[in-house]
């Protein structure tokens, strides 16, 4: 029980009603005073103080004062004797409640290890549904050290009958594997000086390739990424001395905990993959326009004293009437180059950068990543993407130089999957579908439906089936969930809700624009597109309302500009 109390607060809790006034009428002194606060105490705690220093003073104070007994008789008041056990007998009959049994105490071990151990590890809050209950049920709840006990013993049950369960599922081949990963953990403790995770004999055991960390993202990271992982550093060191039950569901545990992770972090490394992909392209292609191009100043001036040149001597030759005009061959020569420079040339070049990038070096990633990746949808009317996954499967054990076109048999998912700007170089003159372009398709297609959710990967936990993101009784009280988002049942007034946010969202952007108060937000021309613009300076310092992260602003603009175009 809190100590600190309010006089408000006191007056509110701690007062005694006329109820309770006759129930003091028969006592005097000590024993008036001792009632009256165990009276109060059950009232608030459905239990009774174990010692005197468990009431708060300002409470004793308060009491003492209501039944004209000075505050020290407190400490006269005995806590051994028959007087004490006829008080709380009295009081538990005043509020209906009985005193607990052993037979409670086994009731209430055996409904935490079946109920509430599986879904809470906290001892405190296992303990405050223990007292909880008591008080539900109308039973005095055990003193807290009984609670506390009570709740080990029902964690040791819950985890004996959880261990035991976990291990019959496990097959011998299984439980021997497992076994695999710990045994001659001594001789790894032992060659730990040589470095973390190494053994005795030289090299890594399996349990220190499980706990490696997968490093930076690369294409070698992602093809070592199954065999490697981060587990906790904390993990148990005695493994080999723990009974076998407990041992196998340890490690039965982490390996699975570990499996959706390093899952997880397949999807990343290739979400993560295709945008360098495309990103490097981006620059390589910028760095060869920037050396090839000379920006010329005055261009405007330059282009309107040509034509005057040209209107005044029609029938003049360009080296005698416009050269002069322009400072020579060299500037005009600048100048078509600049203007050649568009934004269809400029995707042109970084779709040929981004084909020669993926054949020679990135398509490694494909045959593993489809292997490792198990890959579902739940539309099956529509899958433009799975349907290309599967034809790309089809082909992977056939090299290119067998046939760099799929077969005219095949039917080519194109629709959902191939950008129109891109047609053109996936698919030639005779309608055959060429190879390598197309799998760059699919595989931005591929990335963009598994952030979207449309397509979800079997064994992962953060990129799992959505389905499983909805509470299991979602369908029978999705009025209680809706309420709990607080989000409108209609869609129609949801969407409203969601266009005024976007409006009045837009409008102080708009705002912010003219007024010159975006924060280094500006909205500029890149490649002849609109983009928006962070100054870096101002975004590491703060982030204005309207400031995209650095991947949105830099990586994810180049996928809509370059990859979908």
């Amino acid at each position: 029980m809190q100590q600190d109390w309010e006089p408000e607060d006191l007056i509110e809790v701690w007062t005694l009603l006329e109820d309770d006034m006759k129930r003091l009428r028969n006592k005097s002194g000590a024993t008036r005073l001792g009632f009256a606060l165990l009276l109060k105490y059950f009232e608030v705690e459905a239990r009774f103080p174990e010692s005197a220093k468990e009431v708060p003073a300002a409470a004793v104070d308060y009491v003492a004062q209501q039944v004209k007994v000075p505050a020290g008789a407190w400490a006269d008041y005995d806590w051994q004797g028959d007087r004490i056990k006829r008080h709380r007998k009295e009081i538990r009959a005043a509020y209906g409640f009985r005193a607990n049994t052993e037979e409670d105490q086994e009731r209430l071990a055996e409904w935490l290890a079946a109920e509430l151990c599986p879904v809470e590890l906290s001892r405190d809050r296992l303990a405050a549904a223990v007292v909880a209950r008591c008080r539900n049920d109308h039973v005095e709840p055990p003193a807290p050290g009984q609670v506390g006990r009570l709740v080990g013993k029902a964690v040791k049950d819950f985890e004996a009958e959880f261990c035991r369960s976990r291990v019959e599922r496990l097959s011998h081949a299984t439980r021997s594997r497992l076994e695999d990963l710990v045994a001659g953990s001594e001789d790894e403790v032992a060659g730990e000086a040589g470095g973390e995770g190494s053994v005795a004999g030289g090299g890594r055991s399996h349990f220190a390739e499980l706990k490696a960390d997968p490093g930076a993202p690369g294409l070698e990271s992602l093809l070592a990424e199954a065999w490697r992982a981060r587990a906790s550093k904390e993990y148990p060191a005695n493994l080999e001395r723990m009974k076998p039950a407990r041992r196998l569901t340890l490690l039965a545990a982490l390996c699975h905990v570990r499996q959706t992770e390093i899952t997880d972090s397949l999807v990343d490394l290739f979400i993560q993959l295709v945008l360098k992909i495309n990103t490097r392209a981006e620059r390589k292609v910028d760095k060869e326009l920037n050396a090839e191009l000379k920006k010329i100043r005055g261009k405007e001036g330059m282009l309107l004293r040509v034509a005057e040149a040209a209107l005044s001597e029609p029938s003049g030759t360009v080296r005698r009437v416009i050269y002069p005009v322009v400072g020579g061959e060299k500037t005009l020569k600048a100048l078509a180059a600049e203007a050649a420079a568009n934004e269809a040339r400029y995707k042109a070049r970084v779709r040929t950068v981004l084909r020669s990038s993926y054949s020679a070096h990135w398509r490694r990633m494909l045959s593993p990543l489809l292997g490792a990746l198990e890959l579902k949808c739940n539309n099956t009317a529509y899958r433009p993407v799975m349907d290309a996954i599967d034809l790309l499967q089809r082909y992977l054990e056939q090299p290119l130089k067998e046939g760099a076109f799929f077969d005219a048999a095949e039917s080519v998912p194109l629709a959902g999957v191939v950008p129109d700007q891109w047609r053109a170089a996936v698919v030639d003159d005779k309608g055959r579908v060429e190879r390598i372009p197309y799998e760059l398709c699919v595989l931005v297609a591929l990335r963009d439906a598994v952030r979207r959710r449309e397509i979800w990967v079997v064994g992962a936990n953060r990129w799992r089936n959505p389905e499983d993101d909805l509470p299991a009784d979602f369908e029978d009280n999705w009025d209680v969930h809706y309420a709990a988002l607080g989000q409108p049942q209609d869609a129609k007034e949801f969407i409203a809700a969601l266009q005024g946010k976007l409006r009045t969202s837009l409008d102080r952007f708009d705002r912010a624009l003219a007024e010159g108060t975006t924060g280094g937000v500006a909205i500029v021309k890149k490649h002849g597109e609109p983009w928006i613009r962070v100054s870096p300076g101002r975004s590491r310092r703060s982030r204005s309302p309207w400031s995209p992260s650095r991947e949105r602003s830099s990586g994810a603009g180049a996928l809509s500009t370059c990859w979908t175009s």
